[in-house]
Protein backbone atom coordinates (compact mmCIF):
# COMPACT_ATOMS: atom_id res chain seq x y z
CA UNK A 1 0.00 0.00 0.00
CA UNK A 2 1.09 3.36 -1.14
CA UNK A 3 0.83 5.94 2.04
CA UNK A 4 1.53 8.82 0.23
CA UNK A 5 -1.22 7.84 -3.13
CA UNK A 6 -3.90 6.88 0.27
CA UNK A 7 -3.12 10.08 1.53
CA UNK A 8 -3.53 11.85 -1.65
CA UNK A 9 -6.96 9.79 -2.49
CA UNK A 10 -8.28 11.11 1.23
CA UNK A 11 -7.37 14.78 0.27
CA UNK A 12 -9.14 14.07 -3.07
CA UNK A 13 -12.47 13.05 -1.00
CA UNK A 14 -12.47 15.09 2.30
CA UNK A 15 -10.34 18.43 1.22
CA UNK A 16 -8.28 18.01 4.20
CA UNK A 17 -5.15 15.97 4.57
CA UNK A 18 -5.14 13.01 7.45
CA UNK A 19 -3.94 13.36 10.53
CA UNK A 20 -2.86 9.55 11.33
CA UNK A 21 -3.17 5.82 10.14
CA UNK A 22 -4.85 2.68 12.28
CA UNK A 23 -3.70 -0.48 10.78
CA UNK A 24 -4.29 -4.20 12.10
CA UNK A 25 -3.76 -7.01 10.57
CA UNK A 26 -5.79 -10.22 9.18
CA UNK A 27 -4.72 -13.56 10.71
CA UNK A 28 -4.52 -17.62 10.27
CA UNK A 29 -5.16 -19.78 12.90
CA UNK A 30 -2.26 -22.25 12.95
CA UNK A 31 -4.63 -24.54 15.41
CA UNK A 32 -6.78 -24.67 17.90
CA UNK A 33 -10.78 -24.10 16.23
CA UNK A 34 -13.59 -23.12 17.99
CA UNK A 35 -11.67 -23.33 21.21
CA UNK A 36 -12.03 -19.87 21.84
CA UNK A 37 -15.55 -19.10 22.67
CA UNK A 38 -15.21 -21.92 24.91
CA UNK A 39 -12.73 -20.40 26.92
CA UNK A 40 -9.94 -22.62 25.70
CA UNK A 41 -6.53 -21.93 24.01
CA UNK A 42 -5.97 -20.96 20.41
CA UNK A 43 -2.39 -20.50 18.62
CA UNK A 44 -3.05 -17.90 15.90
CA UNK A 45 -0.37 -15.48 13.89
CA UNK A 46 -1.22 -12.20 12.73
CA UNK A 47 -0.51 -11.46 9.01
CA UNK A 48 1.49 -8.95 6.55
CA UNK A 49 -1.90 -8.21 5.00
CA UNK A 50 -3.40 -5.77 6.67
CA UNK A 51 -6.18 -2.94 6.94
CA UNK A 52 -4.95 0.64 7.11
CA UNK A 53 -7.85 3.20 8.35
CA UNK A 54 -6.48 7.06 7.50
CA UNK A 55 -8.53 9.35 9.48
CA UNK A 56 -9.09 13.18 10.54
CA UNK A 57 -10.76 14.45 13.56
CA UNK A 58 -14.05 16.44 12.68
CA UNK A 59 -15.36 19.70 14.63
CA UNK A 60 -18.76 17.70 15.11
CA UNK A 61 -20.19 14.55 15.97
CA UNK A 62 -20.16 13.01 12.47
CA UNK A 63 -18.99 9.96 11.18
CA UNK A 64 -18.21 9.84 7.33
CA UNK A 65 -16.28 6.70 5.82
CA UNK A 66 -15.15 6.00 1.99
CA UNK A 67 -13.77 2.46 1.38
CA UNK A 68 -11.47 1.50 -1.86
CA UNK A 69 -12.65 -2.01 -1.60
CA UNK A 70 -16.48 0.07 -2.28
CA UNK A 71 -15.93 3.10 -4.54
CA UNK A 72 -19.18 3.92 -5.22
CA UNK A 73 -20.24 3.33 -1.38
CA UNK A 74 -20.07 5.87 1.32
CA UNK A 75 -21.10 5.48 5.03
CA UNK A 76 -22.47 8.77 7.16
CA UNK A 77 -24.05 8.81 10.67
CA UNK A 78 -23.42 10.89 13.91
CA UNK A 79 -22.67 9.01 17.25
CA UNK A 80 -24.76 12.00 18.70
CA UNK A 81 -27.28 9.45 18.45
CA UNK A 82 -28.40 5.77 19.21
CA UNK A 83 -26.43 3.60 16.92
CA UNK A 84 -28.71 1.28 14.76
CA UNK A 85 -27.64 -0.65 11.74
CA UNK A 86 -27.83 0.82 7.94
CA UNK A 87 -28.12 -0.34 5.14
CA UNK A 88 -24.22 -0.79 4.13
CA UNK A 89 -23.12 -4.14 5.14
CA UNK A 90 -19.28 -2.98 5.45
CA UNK A 91 -20.33 0.15 6.89
CA UNK A 92 -21.86 -1.56 10.03
CA UNK A 93 -18.76 -2.49 11.15
CA UNK A 94 -17.87 0.89 11.72
CA UNK A 95 -21.11 2.11 13.35
CA UNK A 96 -21.10 -1.60 15.74
CA UNK A 97 -17.36 -0.46 16.71
CA UNK A 98 -19.29 3.22 17.61
CA UNK A 99 -22.27 1.43 19.26
CA UNK A 100 -19.65 -0.57 21.64
CA UNK A 101 -17.56 2.44 22.86
CA UNK A 102 -20.78 4.53 23.31
CA UNK A 103 -22.59 1.73 25.05
CA UNK A 104 -19.40 1.85 27.19
CA UNK A 105 -19.94 5.48 28.07
CA UNK A 106 -17.00 6.82 26.13
CA UNK A 107 -17.45 10.18 24.59
CA UNK A 108 -16.70 10.24 20.67
CA UNK A 109 -16.42 12.92 18.38
CA UNK A 110 -16.73 12.35 14.56
CA UNK A 111 -13.96 11.13 12.12
CA UNK A 112 -13.25 11.40 8.45
CA UNK A 113 -12.15 8.38 7.29
CA UNK A 114 -10.60 6.11 4.13
CA UNK A 115 -9.99 2.50 3.96
CA UNK A 116 -7.95 0.46 2.27
CA UNK A 117 -7.06 -2.90 2.76
CA UNK A 118 -5.19 -5.90 1.11
CA UNK A 119 -6.82 -8.61 3.96
CA UNK A 120 -8.65 -11.09 1.18
CA UNK A 121 -11.80 -11.06 1.89
CA UNK A 122 -14.23 -14.46 2.81
CA UNK A 123 -11.01 -16.72 3.31
CA UNK A 124 -11.50 -16.82 6.71
CA UNK A 125 -8.79 -15.06 7.08
CA UNK A 126 -10.51 -12.18 9.50
CA UNK A 127 -10.75 -9.07 7.14
CA UNK A 128 -14.02 -8.09 9.43
CA UNK A 129 -11.61 -7.87 13.04
CA UNK A 130 -8.93 -6.12 11.65
CA UNK A 131 -11.39 -3.52 10.47
CA UNK A 132 -12.85 -3.92 13.25
CA UNK A 133 -9.87 -3.48 15.55
CA UNK A 134 -8.54 -0.29 13.01
CA UNK A 135 -11.21 1.38 13.44
CA UNK A 136 -11.32 1.09 17.35
CA UNK A 137 -7.87 2.35 17.45
CA UNK A 138 -8.70 5.35 15.37
CA UNK A 139 -11.42 6.36 17.77
CA UNK A 140 -8.43 5.32 20.50
CA UNK A 141 -6.73 8.29 19.07
CA UNK A 142 -9.08 10.88 18.92
CA UNK A 143 -11.71 10.48 21.20
CA UNK A 144 -8.02 10.05 23.46
CA UNK A 145 -9.85 6.73 25.33
CA UNK A 146 -6.57 5.51 26.34
CA UNK A 147 -7.80 2.11 25.44
CA UNK A 148 -4.99 -1.10 25.48
CA UNK A 149 -4.95 -3.56 22.87
CA UNK A 150 -6.68 -5.80 25.06
CA UNK A 151 -9.39 -3.80 25.68
CA UNK A 152 -9.81 -2.93 21.86
CA UNK A 153 -10.16 -6.78 20.61
CA UNK A 154 -12.70 -6.91 23.43
CA UNK A 155 -14.60 -4.41 21.72
CA UNK A 156 -14.23 -5.42 18.48
CA UNK A 157 -15.66 -9.01 19.66
CA UNK A 158 -18.66 -7.04 21.49
CA UNK A 159 -19.08 -5.18 18.18
CA UNK A 160 -19.22 -8.65 16.12
CA UNK A 161 -21.42 -10.42 18.94
CA UNK A 162 -23.74 -7.63 19.91
CA UNK A 163 -24.26 -5.58 16.32
CA UNK A 164 -23.07 -7.86 13.43
CA UNK A 165 -24.58 -11.01 15.78
CA UNK A 166 -22.02 -13.39 15.00
CA UNK A 167 -21.08 -15.32 18.25
CA UNK A 168 -17.18 -15.49 17.58
CA UNK A 169 -14.91 -15.59 20.41
CA UNK A 170 -11.94 -13.35 20.95
CA UNK A 171 -9.33 -14.79 19.01
CA UNK A 172 -9.45 -12.68 15.91
CA UNK A 173 -9.68 -9.18 17.91
CA UNK A 174 -7.00 -10.06 20.03
CA UNK A 175 -4.30 -11.89 17.58
CA UNK A 176 -5.25 -8.85 15.24
CA UNK A 177 -4.62 -5.73 18.27
CA UNK A 178 -1.69 -7.60 19.86
CA UNK A 179 0.41 -9.86 16.92
CA UNK A 180 3.85 -9.97 17.31
CA UNK A 181 6.06 -10.11 14.83
CA UNK A 182 7.74 -13.34 13.28
CA UNK A 183 5.80 -14.63 16.02
CA UNK A 184 2.57 -16.51 16.88
CA UNK A 185 0.53 -15.85 19.71
CA UNK A 186 -0.99 -18.57 22.48
CA UNK A 187 -4.20 -17.22 23.60
CA UNK A 188 -5.64 -18.42 26.92
CA UNK A 189 -8.72 -17.41 25.83
CA UNK A 190 -10.62 -17.46 29.68
CA UNK A 191 -7.34 -15.71 31.50
CA UNK A 192 -6.98 -13.52 28.17
CA UNK A 193 -2.96 -14.11 28.69
CA UNK A 194 -0.77 -14.71 25.50
CA UNK A 195 2.53 -15.73 25.44
CA UNK A 196 4.50 -14.77 22.05
CA UNK A 197 6.16 -18.25 20.25
CA UNK A 198 8.50 -17.81 17.53
CA UNK A 199 8.22 -19.24 14.27
CA UNK A 200 10.85 -21.07 13.34
CA UNK A 201 12.56 -18.80 10.42
CA UNK A 202 12.74 -21.32 7.89
CA UNK A 203 8.76 -22.13 8.21
CA UNK A 204 6.70 -20.39 5.42
CA UNK A 205 2.89 -20.14 6.16
CA UNK A 206 1.05 -21.05 2.76
CA UNK A 207 -2.50 -20.13 2.97
CA UNK A 208 -5.05 -21.71 0.15
CA UNK A 209 -8.44 -20.13 -0.54
CA UNK A 210 -10.22 -22.69 -1.68
CA UNK A 211 -12.77 -19.58 -2.93
CA UNK A 212 -15.92 -22.40 -2.42
CA UNK A 213 -19.03 -19.92 -1.97
CA UNK A 214 -19.63 -19.93 1.67
CA UNK A 215 -23.56 -19.87 2.90
CA UNK A 216 -25.70 -20.26 5.83
CA UNK A 217 -22.30 -19.49 7.61
CA UNK A 218 -23.85 -17.44 10.57
CA UNK A 219 -26.53 -19.46 11.36
CA UNK A 220 -24.29 -23.09 11.54
CA UNK A 221 -21.37 -21.42 13.54
CA UNK A 222 -24.03 -19.87 16.17
CA UNK A 223 -25.51 -23.22 16.31
CA UNK A 224 -22.38 -25.09 17.05
CA UNK A 225 -22.04 -22.64 19.48
CA UNK A 226 -25.55 -23.22 20.84
CA UNK A 227 -24.33 -27.32 21.18
CA UNK A 228 -21.10 -26.43 22.69
CA UNK A 229 -23.25 -24.42 25.47
CA UNK A 230 -25.50 -26.67 26.11
CA UNK A 231 -22.83 -29.55 26.73
CA UNK A 232 -20.93 -27.46 29.45
CA UNK A 233 -24.23 -27.12 30.90
CA UNK A 234 -24.93 -30.96 31.65
CA UNK A 235 -21.56 -31.48 32.10
CA UNK A 236 -21.74 -28.93 35.10
CA UNK A 237 -18.92 -26.50 34.40
CA UNK A 238 -19.39 -22.80 32.67
CA UNK A 239 -17.47 -23.57 29.57
CA UNK A 240 -16.09 -26.56 28.05
CA UNK A 241 -12.71 -25.58 29.01
CA UNK A 242 -13.58 -26.75 32.44
CA UNK A 243 -14.29 -30.48 30.96
CA UNK A 244 -12.01 -33.07 30.72
CA UNK A 245 -12.02 -36.65 28.18
CA UNK A 246 -12.85 -38.55 31.34
CA UNK A 247 -15.63 -35.86 32.16
CA UNK A 248 -17.19 -36.13 28.66
CA UNK A 249 -17.28 -39.66 28.44
CA UNK A 250 -19.09 -41.00 31.57
CA UNK A 251 -22.03 -38.48 30.28
CA UNK A 252 -21.84 -39.77 27.10
CA UNK A 253 -25.07 -41.23 27.40
CA UNK A 254 -27.29 -37.76 28.37
CA UNK A 255 -25.85 -35.66 25.37
CA UNK A 256 -27.31 -35.49 22.08
CA UNK A 257 -25.12 -36.98 19.20
CA UNK A 258 -24.14 -33.41 18.03
CA UNK A 259 -23.42 -32.36 21.73
CA UNK A 260 -21.15 -34.98 22.08
CA UNK A 261 -19.10 -34.50 19.02
CA UNK A 262 -18.50 -30.60 19.27
CA UNK A 263 -17.56 -31.20 23.14
CA UNK A 264 -15.45 -33.89 22.13
CA UNK A 265 -13.54 -31.67 19.32
CA UNK A 266 -13.31 -29.08 21.94
CA UNK A 267 -11.74 -31.41 24.42
CA UNK A 268 -9.28 -32.66 22.57
CA UNK A 269 -8.28 -29.32 20.49
CA UNK A 270 -7.42 -28.09 23.69
CA UNK A 271 -4.64 -30.26 24.56
CA UNK A 272 -3.38 -30.57 20.85
CA UNK A 273 -2.93 -26.30 21.06
CA UNK A 274 -0.75 -27.09 23.91
CA UNK A 275 0.92 -29.82 21.91
CA UNK A 276 1.51 -27.82 18.98
CA UNK A 277 2.96 -25.05 20.35
CA UNK A 278 5.85 -27.22 22.37
CA UNK A 279 6.30 -28.54 19.22
CA UNK A 280 6.90 -25.30 17.29
CA UNK A 281 9.18 -24.06 19.93
CA UNK A 282 11.12 -27.22 19.07
CA UNK A 283 10.87 -26.88 15.60
CA UNK A 284 9.27 -30.41 15.65
CA UNK A 285 7.71 -30.37 11.90
CA UNK A 286 6.81 -34.27 12.33
CA UNK A 287 4.88 -33.72 15.70
CA UNK A 288 2.86 -30.33 13.97
CA UNK A 289 2.41 -32.62 11.37
CA UNK A 290 0.03 -35.49 13.32
CA UNK A 291 -1.69 -32.50 15.34
CA UNK A 292 -2.92 -30.83 12.79
CA UNK A 293 -3.66 -33.96 10.48
CA UNK A 294 -5.72 -35.27 14.11
CA UNK A 295 -7.06 -31.10 13.87
CA UNK A 296 -8.40 -31.40 10.32
CA UNK A 297 -10.21 -35.11 11.05
CA UNK A 298 -11.72 -33.72 14.40
CA UNK A 299 -13.33 -30.73 12.33
CA UNK A 300 -14.38 -32.73 9.69
CA UNK A 301 -16.14 -35.67 11.20
CA UNK A 302 -17.20 -33.86 15.41
CA UNK A 303 -17.38 -30.63 14.46
CA UNK A 304 -18.90 -31.36 10.78
CA UNK A 305 -17.42 -27.83 9.41
CA UNK A 306 -15.50 -28.87 6.41
CA UNK A 307 -16.91 -28.80 2.71
CA UNK A 308 -15.16 -31.91 0.09
CA UNK A 309 -13.31 -28.66 -1.32
CA UNK A 310 -11.00 -28.24 1.73
CA UNK A 311 -10.64 -31.64 2.23
CA UNK A 312 -9.50 -32.05 -0.52
CA UNK A 313 -6.77 -29.72 -0.62
CA UNK A 314 -5.50 -30.83 2.73
CA UNK A 315 -5.25 -34.23 1.06
CA UNK A 316 -3.65 -32.44 -2.01
CA UNK A 317 -1.17 -30.42 0.10
CA UNK A 318 -0.38 -33.34 2.52
CA UNK A 319 0.17 -35.63 -0.47
CA UNK A 320 2.48 -33.28 -1.95
CA UNK A 321 4.70 -32.73 1.01
CA UNK A 322 4.46 -36.21 3.00
CA UNK A 323 6.25 -36.05 5.86
CA UNK A 324 7.65 -32.73 5.61
CA UNK A 325 4.61 -30.49 6.42
CA UNK A 326 1.88 -30.20 8.76
CA UNK A 327 -1.71 -28.80 6.65
CA UNK A 328 -5.30 -28.13 8.15
CA UNK A 329 -8.50 -26.21 7.70
CA UNK A 330 -8.64 -23.09 9.23
CA UNK A 331 -10.56 -19.99 9.90
CA UNK A 332 -14.70 -20.35 10.59
CA UNK A 333 -14.93 -23.25 8.21
CA UNK A 334 -17.94 -24.18 5.43
CA UNK A 335 -15.77 -23.32 2.96
CA UNK A 336 -12.15 -20.78 3.36
CA UNK A 337 -8.92 -21.48 3.45
CA UNK A 338 -6.37 -24.06 4.76
CA UNK A 339 -3.11 -23.58 6.54
CA UNK A 340 -0.14 -25.19 5.57
CA UNK A 341 3.43 -25.10 7.65
CA UNK A 342 6.36 -25.99 5.53
CA UNK A 343 10.13 -25.62 4.82
CA UNK A 344 10.42 -22.35 2.54
CA UNK A 345 11.90 -24.63 -0.70
CA UNK A 346 8.81 -27.10 0.06
CA UNK A 347 6.50 -24.17 -0.95
CA UNK A 348 6.91 -24.75 -4.34
CA UNK A 349 5.60 -28.32 -4.43
CA UNK A 350 2.71 -27.22 -2.77
CA UNK A 351 1.89 -24.91 -5.26
CA UNK A 352 2.59 -27.26 -8.12
CA UNK A 353 0.23 -29.47 -6.36
CA UNK A 354 -2.72 -27.09 -6.14
CA UNK A 355 -2.09 -25.76 -9.55
CA UNK A 356 -2.38 -29.58 -10.77
CA UNK A 357 -4.75 -31.12 -8.90
CA UNK A 358 -7.63 -28.78 -7.51
CA UNK A 359 -9.38 -26.78 -10.27
CA UNK A 360 -9.41 -30.45 -12.01
CA UNK A 361 -10.94 -32.48 -9.28
CA UNK A 362 -13.50 -29.43 -7.57
CA UNK A 363 -13.85 -26.79 -10.44
CA UNK A 364 -12.49 -24.30 -8.43
CA UNK A 365 -9.49 -22.33 -8.74
CA UNK A 366 -7.22 -21.91 -5.22
CA UNK A 367 -6.20 -18.49 -4.25
CA UNK A 368 -2.35 -19.34 -2.97
CA UNK A 369 -0.95 -16.78 -0.49
CA UNK A 370 2.92 -17.35 0.77
CA UNK A 371 3.00 -15.57 4.29
CA UNK A 372 5.04 -14.47 6.74
CA UNK A 373 3.71 -13.66 10.76
CA UNK A 374 3.44 -9.84 10.49
CA UNK A 375 2.22 -6.92 13.80
CA UNK A 376 -0.34 -5.59 15.18
CA UNK A 377 -2.65 -2.79 15.97
CA UNK A 378 0.08 0.46 14.82
CA UNK A 379 -1.53 3.97 15.47
CA UNK A 380 0.90 6.61 13.63
CA UNK A 381 0.41 10.13 12.92
CA UNK A 382 0.92 11.22 9.62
Amino acid sequence: MNLELLAKKFENIYSVKPQAISSAPGRVNIIGEFTDYNDGFVLPCALEFRTVVLFKARADNIVNVHSLDYPNESESFSVDNKIVQGESQWGNYIRAIAFVLQRAGYTLQGLDILIDSNVPQGAGLSSSAALEVAICGAFNNVCKLGLSPQQIAVLGQEAENDFMNCQCGIMDQLISAKGDKGKALLIDCESLETESIAIPDDLSLVIINSNYPRKLVDSEYNQRRQDCEEAARILGVETLRGANMEMLLAIKSELSENQFKRAHHVISENSRVIQATEALQRSDINSLRQLMAESHHSLKHNFEVTVPATDGLVEICQNALGDKGAVRMTGGGFGGAIVCLCRSEDVLKVKSAVDESYEKQFNLQASVYVCKSGGGLKVLAL
